[in-house]
């Protein structure tokens, strides 16, 4: 089994996830040409792709849905509540499926199962993927840490994880107060130390892979987030950790059982 964020933040989100002749993408926030060249930049060709499954409607995360969905024919996959949030913004689908929270699925060689997570959306989720050897938890946009969350990823050997912004630094920026207040919110994003903190208690059960996604460009910083790591996770020696850039697909990664 292996996966790939091909771009993480508020400008586009996707990743995609394999095992067998399964390919499957979280999300797509980017153009339709932009995923395809960033797909090509991993060896992967988009007539391989499977289906798309969603986490929720904001517009980083379901602008490239529909074209992409309409150009390869591929099923689409989201609960009920965002499938009628993202409608005007995707357009017609040529196979739309809805799934129901806390109820897993199977899309060939894969097991999908979505968990609620806490974001000012219709019915945001996180999934856990799984080829009944290894284990990917997906938690990009949740503004906090519920035991419902924990229970879900405890389960996986790898995580993509959002780290969205330094506190200080969001306090001290540019943002409106209204939107420092949402980001910070119990429906907004996770900070640094918040995602980091989360990290370290899953790298006692099973956790050996961590992405760390969704850095804000303004209210973060590469380094920041490498100083919250070094601080909380150097005990892990067996823990990788990679930050998912906005810019280009990081590489595809294999998960170990």
């Amino acid at each position: 089994m292996r996966f790939s964020v091909l771009g993480s933040g508020s400008k586009g989100n996707c990743t995609l996830v394999e095992s067998g002749s399964t390919r499957l993408l979280i999300d797509n926030g980017f153009s339709g040409k932009e995923i395809v060249a960033r797909l090509a930049g991993i060896g992967i060709a988009p007539e391989t792709l499977t289906a798309i499954v969603v986490t929720h409607e904001h517009d980083d995360h379901i602008k490239g849905i529909g074209v992409l969905a309409r150009r390869l024919n591929l099923p689409v996959y989201a609960n009920a509540a965002t499938h009628r949030a993202a409608e005007r913004r995707v357009g017609n689908l040529p196979s739309r499926h809805e799934f129901g929270v806390g109820e897993a699925f199977v899309l060939g060689d894969l097991q999908i199962h979505p968990f609620s997570v806490s974001h000012d959306t219709a019915d945001p989720v996180g999934f856990v993927v799984s080829n009944g050897v290894s284990s990917l938890g997906y938690c990009t946009d949740t503004g906090k840490i519920t035991q419902l969350i924990r229970y879900h990823l405890q389960k996986c050997q790898a995580l993509v994880l959002e780290a969205n912004h330094d506190v200080q630094l969001l306090q001290d920026g540019p943002y409106p107060l209204p939107l420092k207040q949402r980001v910070l919110s119990s429906k907004g994003h996770l900070a640094n130390g918040d995602s980091v903190d989360l990290a370290a208690c899953l790298a006692e059960d099973r956790l050996h892979l961590l992405v760390l996604a969704h850095l804000s460009e303004i209210n973060n910083h590469p380094d920041l987030v490498l100083q919250e790591v070094r601080r909380r996770l150097t005990g892990f020696g067996t823990l990788e950790v990679l930050l998912a850039s906005q810019l280009q697909a990081g590489p595809l990664l294999e998960i170990l059982p």
